[in-house]
């Protein structure tokens, strides 16, 4: 079963985004590749049970197992050693990365506590948008009573367009609370 956000971007948003950035060609129309989460565990790095249970939590919010990112190079002033746990990723694409998307703007970021939208500034020279959650407990799949300590996310959300304003307006179409606003 396709998810409700694919159909709606192939039916709807694909011709809405035509008119607005003057495409000739439906390819032309930017899309979104893949989102790419990442979750890092800092102190409770050198801990295998809190990494597990981290681990847990980021496959539980994805639908997706995590990986356990490692680090290349021992450095002494961050005590960081070769090999050792650095943090968790998960690289969503297709049918999850659609559902992911809807799951997130209709239900976790409205549960965010004074949550004023996301920042346009947010998007790189490359057309991906880049952001942070402060606390993964907001997704409703992690359950709150069996957490131990409240961690951040950083999503990056990959699309093809070439600029900041095709993936601001792509952003927009899936209903994204991007806020135009300089500053706080």
């Amino acid at each position: 079963m396709t998810p409700r956000l694919k159909t709606l971007y192939d039916k709807e948003i694909v011709n809405n985004l035509m008119n607005k950035l003057k495409c000739q060609n439906k390819h032309q129309v930017p899309k979104i590749i893949k989102i790419v989460l990442n979750m890092g565990l800092g102190e409770d790095a050198g801990d295998s049970k809190k990494v597990n249970i981290s681990l847990e939590d980021l496959s539980l919010i994805t639908g997706q197992r995590a990986v356990i990112t490692k680090f290349k190079k021992s450095i002494a002033n961050f005590k960081t050693r070769k090999g050792q746990s650095a943090g968790l990723k998960v690289t969503l694409r297709s049918n999850r990365m659609y559902e992911f998307i809807d799951r997130l703007v209709n239900i976790a970021l409205p549960r965010i506590k004074d949550f004023r939208g996301l920042k346009s500034q947010g998007i790189d020279n490359s057309g991906n948008y880049s952001f942070g959650i402060k606390e993964h407990i907001v997704f409703p799949e992690v359950n709150f009573d069996k957490v131990d300590k409240i961690r951040g996310l950083d999503i990056t959300i990959v699309t093809s367009s070439t600029s900041k304003v095709g993936t601001l307006e792509l952003l927009k179409e899936f209903n994204f609370p991007i806020t135009d606003k300089k500053g706080r």
